[in-house]
């Protein structure tokens, strides 16, 4: 008896052990394409999270605890998407995730996410996701109303076009910066020439570059969603003999794209919420992902890094794990300066509202101007 007794001690303190453990860190999930078509995209995310996840906690963590970052793959689709977050949810323990940068993912996962109650970080810019009713989601950039302003006006105040066609995805995102594009060029008193969707992840962009030819379109407005598109659609483009000027979404200037149009995107016009030049914290930034991963960071990367981030500021501020603490934190916060801007949280949960006009020169992204709106 005293030996069995002995075994049920040493059991009860090695349960006791595990517990304590597992209560010295505050999980936080990550949901992330690590595998599917836009693995790559992935990898870039999770550099930046893992990035933020070192420096919280060489600087002591959130609440005297270290952070700990659970990885959920999504497999780059939207049901895999919905089971991540369910996964996350079911496992326990999980006190904030951080989503997908795709708005259809996200889209479809912004049930999942207002049933669990659970604060979470998104990337996707379609400006109807946080006015779907889902207090639990915030965003950590600006979304596409902003981004429509800002192409348009430089489209057609600075390069002077009038003749415009709009490329872009049919999913969630395509469509909705289309939609706020279309707006923003008909307040400048500009009817498209031009409005052309297509189906993700397409490999052959003939039939929309000759559309774009015969509409005699002299600039092309994008909101294409996956990189990859934007590299064939580029080469095919320029195959074609289309020379018009081009003014894309943050997607034309990802290092995935570049580096698979090469020289076909030179000389485009983008706008970016992540610039490596912008600003000081930008600056610094770039050079702590080339120190450490001897790559160039993009939009994938700094996003999440500042979305972990306002995780962990939010946490302390909150002092407490409670999603309700939590979520009134984020919002309170004003003036924080991240690297993809400064931001000011509203009720909705977004904190950013402004780009970056940039440009693709021989391969390298110049850094022309931020504009910054206050509604």
């Amino acid at each position: 008896m005293r030996r069995l007794a002995g075994i049920a001690a040493a059991a009860l303190a090695a349960a006791w052990t595990v517990c304590a453990h597992a209560e010295d860190t505050v999980k936080i999930g990550l949901v992330n394409e690590a595998t599917g078509p836009n693995a790559e995209a992935g990898v870039y995310t999770h550099n930046g999270a893992k990035l933020a996840l070192a420096e919280i906690n060489a600087a002591g963590g959130v609440l005297g605890k270290k952070l700990e970052l659970k990885l959920e793959d999504n497999q780059s689709t939207n049901p895999g998407t919905v089971l991540a977050f369910s996964k996350l949810f079911g496992e326990g323990g999980i006190v904030a995730i951080i989503g997908p940068i795709r708005s259809t993912q996200i889209q479809a996962a912004s049930p999942t996410v207002a049933k669990a109650g659970i604060p979470t970080m998104i990337g996707g810019t379609d400006p109807s996701l946080t006015k779907v009713n889902n207090r639990w989601v915030f965003r950590a950039r600006p979304n596409d109303s902003y981004s429509s302003r800002v192409i348009a006006d430089f489209g057609v105040n600075t390069l002077k076009k009038q003749k415009w066609a709009i490329i872009h995805s049919t999913d969630a995102f395509g469509s909705g910066g289309m939609n706020a594009l279309t707006a923003a060029l008909k307040s400048f008193g500009v009817t498209p020439v031009l409005v052309q969707g297509y189906t993700n992840n397409s490999q052959d962009f003939t039939p929309v570059v000759l559309a774009i030819k015969k509409s005699g379109a002299d600039v092309i407005g994008s909101y294409m969603t996956n990189s990859p598109d934007v590299g064939i659609f580029a080469k095919q483009l320029r195959q074609l003999g289309v020379a018009a000027e081009w003014v894309g979404s943050p997607s034309v200037v990802t290092d995935t794209a570049m580096k698979l149009a090469g020289p076909a995107l030179h000389g485009v016009y983008g706008i970016a919420d992540f610039t490596p030049d912008a600003t000081p914290e930008s600056k610094a930034y770039t050079k702590l992902y080339r120190d450490t991963y001897k790559l160039d960071p993009d939009v994938y990367s700094s996003w999440a890094y500042d979305a972990l981030r306002v995780l962990a500021l939010a946490i302390n501020t909150a002092r407490s794990t409670d999603p309700e603490a939590i979520r009134k934190a984020i919002v309170s916060i004003k003036g924080w300066k991240g690297v993809e801007g400064t931001y000011n949280f509203d009720e909705n949960g977004d904190g950013l509202r402004g780009y970056n006009v940039v440009k693709n020169e021989a391969g390298k992204v110049a850094f022309i101007k931020h504009i910054d709106f206050k509604d």
